[in-house]
């Protein structure tokens, strides 16, 4: 018996031990953590800046910004639109909240988003999801390749919505930050934006062809937008070939993308956005350095034509060279570029600034790999005074579900306006010839070749010029891999 008490009174001593021992252990662990907590402090109130401190970080905020500052910006001018309708004939715009598409190829004169291609018909809208929720109705769209871009105001992608993820015919609905409202019957699917500032952009692919030009419409004619208000589960539509076109107040200098981002003005509308867009997990310590410097700069009048000048420099020293396409993204060989977490930038400021000023609403891989370049096989800048070719061999013509193809630049990355009017080759160009072996010769020059390869040139300006290389939908092999065949003058 009195063994039996004791093994008893034993095994009561070894429960307490542990659960002592445990008590203890959360104990620490909690007095650990609150320790960590205690020991990373943000910057010091009122600390002493030098004038070079705040202009060096006043430069790395002009960088990191450019972006965020770029999209708000672009609010401001759909603030100022009456309907949906064609900015200066040419760009689709409409009020905050809805969106308008085109019903053919972009034109040429189109200054508002820099890379522009003539193989979809377009769609544009801004939304601001702290006013509304908004509706974007998705029709059938059969056999067509189709993708609906949605994004934040970081230019990340915040939803999946096209042909290659299986996405039907329905309503979709984005919604903002902490948005807890009933989603209507009749939804499809819900997506969340964390940002309220969002932006969609439909693409529909586009055959060079009047019969394909006739099909499309009764298509794009259901592809809307609107607030959560406006939708009774019933498909509206709106014939975007009879939309309207207004005098366009946003005026392109020297052919260079209209300036969403002005320098001057930047350091008065940075404040606003680190408060309209929240900070990424990790980011909070930034936004502390950041704040620090805006706020010293309201208590000493000094320190604001400093950081001004250091977004002057800036855009100088480090946006300026973005126009060049050698100096955007990871080189995949031959002196081409891509970009391989397009929309999905995270904290890669680097390539999500680089983009933006290059090629801004770039979609994710899985929906388009650009390859982009503005050198020949030499390593020498692309120009219209020389002759080109760029021959895809038959296992090196893009791999693609969707469709791919090749379009010319000027240096500003806009279309090089020609008589010909011929501004890419790919999948649409029904004409295109091959040779023999299965292999396809592209021709780039300023004049207009013999009969024999017309179908197959792409006109060039006589001055400097770059190559951008897009397949939509592609296949596995082209997001593990690819290179493009060099250009070769002569």
């Amino acid at each position: 018996m009195k063994k039996a008490i004791a093994l008893l009174l034993l095994l009561i001593l070894i429960i307490s031990c542990k659960s002592d021992k445990k008590e203890n252990t959360v104990s620490i662990t909690e007095t650990v953590k609150d320790t960590v907590k205690s020991v990373v402090p943000g910057p010091v109130p009122d600390v002493v800046m030098t004038k070079e401190y705040v202009y060096q970080l006043g430069k790395q905020m002009y960088f990191w910004g450019w972006p965020l500052v770029n999209m708000h910006n672009r609010v401001l001018v759909m603030r100022k639109v009456p309907m949906a309708g064609l900015n200066g004939g040419a760009v689709p715009v409409a009020p905050v909240n809805n969106l308008c598409m085109t019903s053919d190829y972009i034109t040429p004169a189109e200054r508002y988003v820099a890379c522009p291609n003539q193989d979809v018909v377009y769609g544009f809208g801004i939304m601001m999801l702290n006013e509304s929720p908004v509706v974007v109705q998705v029709p059938d769209f059969g056999d067509r390749f189709w993708v609906v871009q949605l994004g934040n105001q970081r230019t990340d992608g915040i939803a999946k919505l096209g042909a290659m993820y299986g996405s039907k015919k329905g309503f979709y609905l984005i919604v903002g930050p902490g948005w807890n409202g009933k989603v209507p019957d009749g939804i499809t699917e819900v997506f969340h934006s964390d940002t309220n500032l969002a932006f969609v952009i439909p693409r529909a692919f586009l055959n060079n062809t009047a019969e394909d030009r006739k099909a499309i419409q009764p298509v794009i004619n259901q592809l809307m937008a609107y607030p959560l208000s406006e939708y009774d589960g019933k498909v509206k539509t709106k014939e975007w070939a009879k939309i309207p076109s207004f005098p366009d107040p946003n005026k392109s200098e020297g052919g260079k993308e209209v300036a969403f981002v002005i320098p001057e003005k930047f350091f008065q509308e940075f404040p606003s956005i680190l408060k309209e867009v929240p900070p990424l997990r990790g980011e909070e310590a930034l936004y502390a350095q950041f704040n620090s410097v805006l706020d010293a700069a309201k208590k000493d009048s000094t320190l604001m034509p400093i950081l001004t000048k250091a977004a002057i420099d800036a855009e100088r020293e480090l946006i300026e060279p973005l126009r060049q396409f050698k100096n955007v993204g990871v080189p995949v060989g031959n002196y081409w570029n891509t970009t391989k977490n397009g929309a999905n930038f995270g904290t890669d400021y680097l390539s999500r600034t680089s983009a933006a000023r290059a090629n801004i609403f770039v979609n994710q891989p899985q929906e388009t790999i650009y390859y982009n370049q503005d050198l020949d096989n030499k390593g020498v800048e692309l120009n219209g005074k020389s002759n080109y070719t760029i021959t895809f061999t038959k296992d090196l013509i893009p791999k693609v579900k969707g469709f791919w193809s090749l379009t010319v630049y000027d240096h500003n990355h806009f279309f090089f306006i020609n008589d010909a009017k011929i501004y890419s080759l790919g999948t649409k160009n029904k004409d295109l010839k091959y040779n023999t072996d299965g292999s396809l010769t592209l021709y780039f020059q300023n004049a207009k070749p013999s009969a024999d390869k017309v179908s197959n040139w792409l006109p060039v300006p006589k001055d400097k010029f770059g190559l951008l290389l897009r397949s939509y939908w592609p296949e596995e092999s082209m997001i593990k891999g690819y290179t493009p065949p060099s250009l070769v003058k002569g």
